[in-house]
């Protein structure tokens, strides 16, 4: 029976597979589609010798056309990435700089999260949207003509808003559109303006952003969810171009918030963290794991940076010691769904909610990890550290049992407890070590070891032949 760590593996190659799917991309127009012109002129402009370009896989069918022209049209080494590092939306700049790329272009729907070293140009691809039929679903969906009402578009149909605003803004005065922005802004944000995913608007509503609604041009999924979570108190409604049917959402917030408050109380009973880095191009990522090492250290917590590429059950199942992971990654990766996984993701705002005693809920969603960090908008300092004996006693509310949910700060004369000096080898000479290592190093097994001069030199064998749960020259039980 397959599960969440393993697979049968009879039951792939028996599998048959149907044709391939069609592209998305439309095949008359790939000028038009990947706006060849706009990205050739942006290479041309930077100088840029080495250019590498990333695709989602549903437009890899593409790549080597894309490749070529863009070598054509600017005389630059072009790179493919074929596969991306972490998710698809965010720029893998470690890829890029394996083939000393000096510019990145970044094809298909993407997070918006700001890069921290290579130049970027966004390219989402001019999906095809029904205006008309999604202005009608629009006004089924808000009568009142003087409705306040902003307009979020997924990035693959940003091209398509201004049409689209021109038809309702006649009709609907207080209705507001959505622009697409790159990066961090270089002004400071005006009063009622909002800045968030990529996406800046200004309401003008007395009451502010809770008084207005939502209205997404886009297909179901964590863009959407990402949104509805983070501007919980407005109802949303979405137009799905696909279907071009219009609906008023329905999913119950409420109830996704509750999960995530669920995964709340269960790093607050973890007592080892694995702090899984799930991005290595976004901006402040190192910033994000040194607030998260600290703060745990500060709550008393054993904490493991682990870096496993895509998380999936199998992999982190190998942590039997980690009781809770905290997913480092973008706004629209970070809300893993783990309840396939054997212990649950957080992330990193969802940690805070449960090591620092300051910060409260508030109804406010943060998904980007950025906002935590010091001089952003929903950093809270750490409280200073109290003893023990004056702490107030906390209850599980899953396991029932006390816990210490109070800060401590260790004495400035002494070594952090993360840290232990040991002797390294015959020589006397000191090395530091730390109890998560030594705890790594006491288990039976330790990953691949080169175990150089150990291992006498054979020379090529035949191995063996099939799938590791039935080799060809294993033993078959007799019926």
């Amino acid at each position: 029976m397959a599960t969440a760590f393993s697979s049968d593996g009879e039951a792939v190659l028996r599998r048959e597979l149907g044709p391939a799917a069609a592209p998305p991309a439309p095949r008359g127009d790939l000028d038009g589609f990947y706006e060849m012109g706009r990205a050739a002129a942006f290479v041309r402009d930077g100088g840029f010798r080495k250019v590498a370009l990333q695709l989602p896989d549903e437009l890899l069918v593409d790549a080597a056309t894309v490749a070529a022209r863009m070598e054509a049209e600017t005389g630059a080494e072009v790179y493919v990435l074929g596969d991306t590092t972490y998710g698809s939306c965010c720029v893998d700049e470690v890829a890029a700089e394996h083939a000393c790329a000096e510019a990145v272009l970044h094809y298909g729907p993407a997070c918006l999260s700001p890069c921290r070293k290579l130049p970027v140009l966004h390219i989402f691809g001019k999906q095809p949207l029904d205006i008309g039929r999604c202005a009608e679903a629009f006004r089924e969906l808000y009568a009142d003509r003087q409705s306040r009402v902003v307009v979020l578009s997924d990035v693959v149909y940003a091209h398509a808003m201004g049409e689209l605003e021109q038809q309702l803004c006649p009709e609907y005065p207080n209705v507001i559109f959505s622009r697409v922005v790159y990066g961090d802004p270089p002004a400071p944000a005006l009063p009622g303006e909002e800045r968030q995913f990529g996406r800046q608007f200004l309401v003008e509503a007395p009451g502010g952003l809770q008084d207005c609604a939502m209205f997404f041009v886009g297909t179901e999924g964590l863009t959407l969810t990402n949104f509805m979570l983070t501007w919980n108190r407005c109802s949303f409604s979405s137009f799905d171009p696909t279907t071009n049917c219009g609906r008023q959402e329905t999913l119950n917030v409420n109830r996704a918030l509750m999960r995530r408050l669920y995964l709340v109380e269960r790093a607050r009973d973890a007592r080892v963290v694995g702090i899984l880095v799930g991005t290595l191009g976004v901006a402040g990522y190192l910033d994000v794991l040194q607030h998260l090492r600290e703060l745990l250290r500060r709550a008393g917590k054993r904490s493991y940076t682990l870096a496993v590429g895509k998380p999936n059950p199998a992999k982190l199942a190998n942590f039997l010691e980690v009781d809770v992971f905290v997913l480092v990654a973008c706004a629209q990766n970070s809300l893993l769904d783990s309840s396939d996984f054997y212990r649950p993701v957080v992330t990193p705002y969802e940690l805070e909610l449960a090591c620092n005693p300051a910060r409260e809920w508030t109804g406010n969603y943060l998904t980007d990890f950025r906002d935590l960090l010091p001089g952003a908008y929903g950093h809270v300092e750490l409280p200073p550290a109290i003893p023990a004996a004056e702490a107030v006693p906390d209850l599980s509310l899953i396991t029932g049992e006390m816990r210490a949910t109070h800060l401590c700060e260790p004495p400035a004369s002494q070594l952090p407890p993360s840290t232990a000096l040991a002797c390294r080898d015959q020589t006397n000479a000191l090395a530091e070590i730390s109890p998560a290592a030594s705890f790594l190093e006491s288990r039976s097994w330790q990953g691949l070891e080169q175990q150089l001069g150990q291992t006498p030199v054979s020379k090529a064998v035949q191995g063996r032949r099939g799938i590791a749960i039935a080799y060809e020259d294993e033993g078959r039980e007799q019926s």
